[in-house]
């Protein structure tokens, strides 16, 4: 009974393990094609504009409402015990630090990182990746790279935006439920920020968007079984994107904290 418990254990660990192999030998070769990148620059800015214009509404609506819970959950609390003007510095320390780059991350790997994977399946069981490589051209050049940069480059451009969008949401519910003025809202929330809090969150989001390209792209790559093996390298994609992002964000606060 115990051989038998211990050999789905063995088998789950390969698995694990060779999954992260896999991610990270995509990342060195990536890694190794920066010499491509001025060639591949209209993809890149093509796919750049894509990401960006892509995920702007959403992004739009998710930062808001995240900083108008947050403000609208925490006042109440802070109300109790008379703190309620502290409200300006925990939205702005919260979205920089953890709530901006964190929710768009979730936004890139649902929207972003599930078309790449969906777009790289398509091809590889249609056998048009096999073709590249037939064509002496390399998949992870021609597919991955402009991609993975794009997606590494539209992350923190997006966390941005989202802080900028968060906290003016929580202004917006410090000033009609809290009874807190706009002015000095903003006045403690950049008493509050300082450069950490800011550079953490934008190092965050360059990571974030980094691995769910790497994610997507693995996924897309091992696609097979035609429609139904699209379908589940596209699931898999956004959970593992999903689990990492919970994971990273865990060491990287304990890296800059």
């Amino acid at each position: 009974c115990i051989i038998s418990m211990q050999i789905p254990f063995t088998n789950m660990a390969q698995g694990f393990f060779a999954s992260v192999g896999q991610h990270l030998a995509l990342l060195g070769n990536t890694a190794r094609s920066y010499r491509y990148i001025g060639r591949r620059k209209t993809a890149i800015l093509a796919e750049i504009e894509r990401g960006v214009f892509g995920s702007f509404p959403v992004v739009m609506i998710v930062g808001v409402f995240t900083g108008m819970v947050l403000a609208f959950q925490s006042g109440k609390e802070l109300a109790d015990y008379g703190q309620e003007t502290s409200i300006g510095a925990l939205v702005a320390v919260t979205m920089c630090r953890e709530m901006g780059p964190v929710m768009t991350a979730y936004i890139l790997a649902g929207l972003i990182g599930s078309t790449i994977a969906a777009e790289l399946g398509t091809m590889k069981v249609s056998e048009e990746v096999d073709a590249l490589s037939v064509m002496s051209i390399d998949p992870i050049n021609y597919l991955a790279l402009p991609r993975i940069i794009a997606l590494a480059i539209i992350s923190p451009i997006l966390t941005i935006y989202t802080n900028i969008i968060g906290i003016l949401g929580g202004a917006l519910i410090g000033y009609t439920v809290l009874d807190i003025s706009f002015p000095f809202y903003f006045r403690r929330a950049m008493d509050s920020l300082e450069m950490i809090d800011i550079y953490s969150g934008l190092f965050k989001a360059f990571i974030f968007g980094l691995t769910i390209a790497i994610v997507g792209c693995v996924q897309g790559f091992n696609a097979e079984n035609g429609a139904a093996g699209v379908g589940k390298s596209t699931m898999k994609s956004v959970v593992i994107s999903f689990v990492s992002i919970l994971i990273l964000d865990f060491f990287l606060t304990w890296m800059f904290y």
